[in-house]
C-alpha cells in the first residue's frame, strides 16, 4: 500500500511538473516592447489568498520596466480600502526570453513566469507556477494597454486559464474601477 501511494504522489508530481513544461511562452518574444504601463484585466488562481481575497479584487495597474542588467522591474499599484498600495517585484531573466523567475522571501514562494502571448500594443496573457513548501498553485493574468478588452480576449484569457486546469470559480474578469489609476508611476 506505501509503495502504491508513494507511485501515485510520484506520478502526479511528473504530471504538474510535465504541466508547467508545456505552458507555452511567446514566439520571438520582444521584452522591450513589454514595457510600459498595462491594466490588470483578468487573474485566475487556484491559491488560498485568492479564494480569500477574490471578492474584494479590482482592476489595476501594472508599470513594466527593464532594468540596466535586463531584468523586469514590475511596479503594480491597486486599491486596498481607502488607500493605493504599491507593490514591486524584480523577475529575474532565464535562459528562455519571455521566461523569467521571481522569489518572494516574505511569503516563501518561487514563481516561474511565463509571457504566454501578447501582441504587445493591446493585451499579454502571463501564467505563473507558484512553489511554497506547502504546496504549488497556478495563477494566470490577463494585461490589457486599455481598461477594457474585446470579448475575444476575455474568451481566450478564459480558455486558457481552464487550459491550465483552473475552474470557473477560480477565473476572474476585474472589476473596473478608476481608484489608484492615476498614482501608477
Amino acid at each position: 500500500m506505501h509503495t502504491t501511494l508513494l507511485g501515485v504522489l510520484g506520478l502526479a508530481l511528473l504530471g504538474a511538473l510535465h504541466a508547467q513544461d508545456s505552458v507555452p511562452v511567446q514566439t520571438d518574444f520582444q521584452q522591450d516592447k513589454l514595457t510600459g504601463r498595462w491594466y490588470s484585466i483578468g487573474l485566475a488562481s487556484n491559491s488560498n489568498w485568492f479564494k480569500e481575497k477574490k471578492h474584494l479584487m479590482k482592476m489595476c495597474t501594472t508599470v513594466i520596466s527593464v532594468t540596466a542588467d535586463g531584468n523586469l522591474e514590475v511596479t503594480s499599484t491597486y486599491p486596498k480600502g481607502d488607500q493605493c498600495e504599491k507593490r514591486n517585484s524584480l523577475y529575474t531573466k532565464t535562459e528562455q526570453p519571455g521566461r523569467f523567475s521571481y522569489s518572494n522571501p516574505r511569503w516563501g514562494s518561487k514563481h516561474d513566469i511565463r509571457v504566454v502571448e501578447t501582441n504587445y500594443e493591446e493585451y499579454a496573457l502571463v501564467a505563473t507556477q507558484i512553489s511554497k513548501s506547502t504546496g504549488s498553485s497556478t495563477m494566470v493574468l490577463l494585461y490589457s494597454r486599455t481598461k477594457e478588452l474585446s470579448p475575444e480576449r476575455l474568451d481566450r484569457f478564459t480558455q486558457f486559464s481552464r487550459e491550465q486546469g483552473l475552474t470557473d470559480e477560480e477565473i476572474l474578469i476585474l472589476p473596473r474601477t478608476d481608484k489608484c489609476m492615476a498614482d501608477a508611476a
